[in-house]
């Protein structure tokens, strides 16, 4: 049975405006560090870099890996230090994250789980890519039945599909092994729907914006930099990219087409470890 959705009310014709940040993968204690980055302070410069913008969101996108260390404290860390944008937050989980562990501590009066979300001329469909125990992810069929279902409910909306893992590879080999493994016979499904206009995710550590044909036009796929380190797009190895931290905003239009850009904290402020073999 199809849950209801959560709405926000705001005139058809106006565009919606998303925040979204991506794999923060925050410690228990403020001092935790990452391949060389404090991942509490690189989250809290994205924060900073956010409000000096002053772009008028309608909502925070926060798409999986919040957690490094499966603490229920790093999840309140996080609504704290998204607490200064004063915005909806609706997340959804990782490969390193603990669902259960999240949703009993990803709390607070505008922080969400829910998977559907109704504004504007939009539907947004939060999924879930995970598969426990591993890196890698895979959608199972009642996500596939949710998208199917939540299309049907709202057939006038147009679909932004929001997950964790990415449904196509981008090139980096060792990455590349933990991908969305059934990422093809969505994709095949998901063009075959006239409301679906495009796909968010974070895991990758880079950014990519590319757009496939779908059988009713065109649909962006995009992937967000990291609040923390980046991985080094095209490499065979693991690698960590020297690049700053980022986020990425979109504007969806009622029309169905879409404006995003991503930025990144400005300045050399954080330097990971680039010896590192992996983590």
């Amino acid at each position: 049975m199809l849950k209801e959705a959560i709405t926000y009310s705001i005139p058809k014709d106006h565009s919606v405006r998303l925040v979204q940040m991506t794999d923060p993968h925050l410690f228990a204690e403020p001092d935790g560090n990452l391949l060389g980055v404090n991942t509490a302070n690189s989250l809290a410069a994205v924060v900073s870099t956010v409000q000096a913008l002053n772009y008028p969101a309608d909502l925070l996108l926060a798409t999986g890996d919040i957690s490094q260390d499966f603490s229920a404290e790093s999840y309140r860390n996080f609504v704290k230090a998204i607490a200064p944008l004063d915005l909806p937050c609706h997340y959804l989980p990782g490969n390193h994250d603990d669902p259960r562990i999240m949703n009993l501590h990803m709390q607070g009066e505008r922080v969400f789980g829910q998977q559907r979300i109704i504004i504007g001329n939009w539907q947004l469909i939060l999924l879930d890519s995970t598969v426990r125990g591993k890196p890698g992810g895979h959608l199972d069929e009642s996500e596939f039945a949710l998208i199917r279902e939540a299309i049907a409910a709202e057939p006038d909306k147009h679909v932004l599909l929001v997950m964790h893992h990415n449904p196509v590879q981008v090139k980096c080999t060792w990455l590349d092994q933990h991908w969305m493994d059934n990422g093809a016979e969505f994709l095949a499904e998901m063009a075959s729907y006239p409301q679906v206009k495009g796909m968010l995710w974070g895991h990758v550590h880079q950014q990519l914006d590319h757009t496939i044909d779908g059988q009713h036009g065109p649909i962006n796929l995009m992937a967000t930099p990291s609040t923390c380190i980046q991985f080094k797009p095209l490499s065979t190895y693991f690698a960590l990219d020297m690049v700053q931290p980022g986020y990425r905003l979109l504007e969806l239009r009622a029309d169905g087409s879409m404006q995003t850009s991503v930025y990144r904290v400005p300045g050399e402020r954080f330097s990971p470890d680039v010896k590192a073999s992996g983590y």
